[in-house]
């Protein structure tokens, strides 16, 4: 199944499948929607960039200090580390890195 939407909603993060019916929800409390792929998403929770699957289910973690998510796609993401662009998969294994413009 796929993402088609992940939408913070009072005090809940709730994912949406392509139907917009609700697939799984989970507390909202310290955490701030950084991105939205098909397949998964991505959490910032205090310092750690965190994914996680359709059902809400932790799939890798890693520490946010200093970088931001740029970008989601398909099964990977793009995090800019000061002057780099890291395209990381949803595991954060690093795939390609390159300067920043």
């Amino acid at each position: 199944m796929s993402i088609s939407n992940v939408a913070h909603e009072g005090t809940w993060i709730k994912v949406y499948d392509e139907r917009s019916k609700k697939i799984s929800e989970m507390a909202a409390h310290g955490r701030e929607i950084a991105g939205i792929a098909g397949e998964f998403f991505v959490i910032e929770e205090g310092n750690w960039l965190k994914t996680y699957d359709e059902h809400c289910r932790k799939i890798a973690e890693m520490s946010s200090n200093g970088k931001t998510v740029v970008a989601t796609s398909g099964h990977t993401l793009i995090v800019k580390d000061g002057i780099w662009l890291n395209t990381y998969d949803q595991n954060f294994k690093k795939l390609s890195i390159r300067a920043a413009r």
